[in-house]
């Protein structure tokens, strides 16, 4: 009887398969999943923040003003330097304008130059 074309099972004819053994791969892995479970555990399990001290209400309210009065200072600084940029911007624009008249005013000049020339090379020609 051939059985190389039967419909049982390869492992029936060979036996079951060999168990294999853990290789070094594996372990690392175990050992990762291990220590990835318990820094978890510690993390969850481990007390909330450090104990925090208690202040009154005064003093609660006078760091809050001294917060205020600082911020108010930075404030006005703030404000101070957006003023003095705003104004040297104002000025380069100022300068920019006037460059930008004066080359109107010579192209303007050169355009009349150039217009008088053709009138009297009009003027010529149709003599």
């Amino acid at each position: 009887m051939d059985l190389s074309h039967s419909k049982v099972p390869t492992y029936s004819r060979t036996g079951p398969p060999a168990a294999r053994g853990i290789t070094g791969e594996g372990w690392a892995a175990i050992a990762g999943a291990v220590g990835s479970a318990f820094l978890l555990a510690k993390k969850l399990l481990s007390p909330k923040g450090g104990k925090s001290e208690h202040i009154s209400r005064a003093e609660f309210y006078a760091e809050l003003m001294a917060l205020k009065d600082d911020l108010h200072r930075e404030h006005l600084v703030l404000l101070e330097k957006l003023g003095a940029v705003h104004l040297a911007l104002l000025d380069k624009l100022d300068l920019n304008h006037r460059e930008l008249l004066a080359g109107l005013e010579r192209q303007g000049t050169r355009i009349s130059t150039l217009e008088a020339s053709l009138a009297r090379v009009d003027e010529r020609t149709r003599k």
